[in-house]
């Protein structure tokens, strides 16, 4: 059973959203929504294998993004859909100023 979940929303765009599952103040999946032109939403979803998630539980942590943040699609009436991996964290990657040209 999940418990102490928080979705944090990472960044939108007028067709996608990412969010982070934070359980217990670590990452625990993360989501990349598709809003399509059709009216449906498509996500990808990768669960954190260190967060300890069975297999399981993968249903109650889409209703739980499902019930808070997409209010006019649902799983029931085939207008969202998830993709959903097991993936782990390797490494960050971020810009630098100090990157040779």
């Amino acid at each position: 059973m999940i418990k102490n979940l928080i979705w944090k929303r990472t960044l939108r765009t007028p067709t996608s959203e990412r969010f982070l599952a934070v359980q217990d103040g670590k990452d625990a999946a993360a989501v990349d929504l598709h809003y399509l032109q059709n009216g449906t939403v498509s996500g990808t979803v990768i669960v954190l294998r260190s967060a300890g998630i069975a297999e399981d539980d993968i249903p109650q942590l889409l209703a739980s993004l499902d019930e808070d943040y997409l209010p006019d699609v649902d799983l029931q009436h085939g207008t969202l859909t998830f993709t959903v991996v097991w993936g782990e964290v390797l490494a960050n990657y971020e810009a630098s100023q100090d990157v040779a040209k």
